[in-house]
């Protein structure tokens, strides 16, 4: 297998060339789509657009822009025109936007009006707003003399979630945010009659890389969500012949404890569901594919690898449900703490290396070496092992990791024991400080509403199935967990959040 060549521009005058009148890219909540030659005219468009406005090749151009056509044309747009699209977390606070904007240095930016006061708010100077409402009817004349651009000439700006200091500005390349599309299209072997649902945000890596990149690298077509709806879900797939989604594991559990069904010809035309971001309990994967008949595929990715380093494969090969697969388009290892390569089954430090592996940070190289070892691979600061067919095994963070005494508690245990209770839709365990233990072990769940059960009940289950000493001292029961852009709990945000609560 060899990774794409060439520049996002190149894939997308492919496409125009190739299946000009087939659609690329469609919008649930809207009567609109665009063919792939319409959106390479509106990207044209939108790069003499940006020249006018006086961007430059290698300009960092921000975005901030929910799920729609707007978004879309606006990182096709920049990336057409051989900028760097600097994507902005919608929900990440007015003082998170502000360092990202100001950290990447743009001084153009693609901001819908929807997201006009948190732009106020971050109050960044010396900013050009342009209005990516505009892209939709383009008055600028087709563009014909652009800059010429390279496959290693930077593409992507997205940056981390920060949960531990500040954020951290991934800078991808054309060929490594393309090679991360490439994964995803070789693992669940997409076609140009797929047809992707797209539910995440686009400013989240999982979104872009997942549900752009890879339809863009197999000619396949995306339908956009404003957001997800359990109440909607089933639905679009029904309206618009979908023939897989990706999600993330919280998506899944509310699907999961959703009324709603999907009709038959739904569930025949769905080839899969995808689910990344963070581990996907066995339990609830099981019980999802029981009630619906779509397979899950679990995989797992990075920020920092334009998603996607690991994936189960598709039915009717084998599947280890509890992995989120193997290494596909990349190589992917477990070290010691010493960097040599640790033994089948004995865990270590998830390595990978490959194509889709970002640059750099931007403007901190200090955090680029501590994150690339002497031997070139990137360090995850996931935990796991490989077992003797390839899969691997995702134990936690090792930043999440709950040290009871001396002893490593991973609390992807606690979790999954917790998933396993019918009524359980999210949990998340975490360390608090204590003087007996150093740290002790506590879980926030949500449950169904009207649930009949108690943090006792859920204490004796994890009891049962984990023995004391891991169980939880105390159980938080909350009406919504912190959750990151793609759904994805925040873990570590737990401890404060909880500090009052009973």
């Amino acid at each position: 297998m060899e990774a794409p060549s060439g520049t996002v521009r190149d894939w997308l005058d492919r496409h125009a060339q190739a299946r000009g009148d087939e659609t690329s890219h469609g919008f649930v909540d809207q009567d609109m789509r665009f063919t792939w030659s319409g959106l390479r005219h509106h990207a044209c468009a939108g790069a003499s657009m940006l020249s006018a406005a006086g961007m430059k090749p290698g300009d960092t151009v921000a975005l901030m822009c929910p799920n729609g056509p707007e978004a879309v044309l606006a990182f096709f747009a920049v990336t057409y025109a051989g900028g760097i699209a600097t994507m902005i977390n919608l929900v990440a606070g007015a003082d998170a936007v502000a360092y990202a904007l100001d950290h990447s240095r743009a001084k153009l930016a693609f901001i819908h009006d929807d997201a006009m006061d948190l732009f106020k708010a971050a109050n960044v100077k010396g900013m050009t707003r342009l209005n990516p409402g505009d892209l939709l009817t383009p008055d600028h004349e087709f563009a014909t003399h652009l800059p010429e651009l390279r496959a290693d000439d930077p593409a992507l700006l997205m940056y981390t979630s920060g949960t531990t200091g500040k954020p951290k500005g991934v800078l991808h390349t054309h060929a490594s945010l393309l090679a991360g599309g490439w994964t995803t299209a070789v693992a669940h072997a997409l076609q140009p009659q797929d047809r992707a649902l797209c539910v995440l945000p686009l400013y989240h890596i999982n979104g872009l890389c997942v549900t752009l990149m890879a339809p863009l690298v197999s000619g396949g077509s995306v339908f956009v969500a404003p957001r997800f709806s359990a109440s909607k879900f089933w639905q679009w797939c029904a309206d618009h012949g979908l023939t897989w989604f990706s999600v993330v594991p919280t998506i899944i559990s509310h699907l999961l404890h959703g009324a709603e069904e999907p009709s038959n010809g739904v569930r025949q035309n769905l080839r899969f569901g995808r689910s990344a971001s963070s581990a996907l309990a066995p339990e609830v994967q099981t019980a999802f594919e029981t009630r619906f008949g779509v397979p899950i595929i679990e995989t797992m990715g990075l920020t920092e690898t334009a998603a996607q380093i690991l994936s189960n494969p598709l039915p009717p090969m084998t599947r280890k449900v509890g992995s989120p697969g193997q290494a596909i388009g990349n190589d992917v290892a477990i070290l010691n703490p010493d960097q040599s390569q640790a033994p089948i089954n004995v865990q270590g430090e998830i390595a990978v290396r490959g194509p889709n592996v970002m640059a750099k940070y931007l403007h901190n190289p200090e955090a680029t070496k501590e994150t690339f070892n002497r031997d070139g691979w990137l360090l995850t600061g996931d935990l796991g092992h490989i077992d003797q067919d390839g899969f691997v095994f995702v134990t936690g963070r090792k930043k999440e990791l709950i040290i009871k005494g001396g002893e490593n508690i991973a609390p992807r245990e606690i979790d999954e024991a917790l998933y396993s209770h019918k009524a359980v839709i999210e949990a998340a365990a975490f360390a608090r400080p204590c003087t007996t233990y150093g740290e002790r072990v506590e879980a926030a769940v949500t449950l169904e509403v009207g649930a009949d059960v108690s943090a006792q009940d859920l204490i004796a289950l994890c009891v049962q199935r984990l023995g004391k000493f891991k169980s939880p001292d105390c159980i938080h029961i909350l009406d919504d967990l912190p959750k990151g852009p793609s759904g994805k709990i925040q873990r570590l945000k737990l401890k404060d959040l909880t500090r009052n609560s009973p």
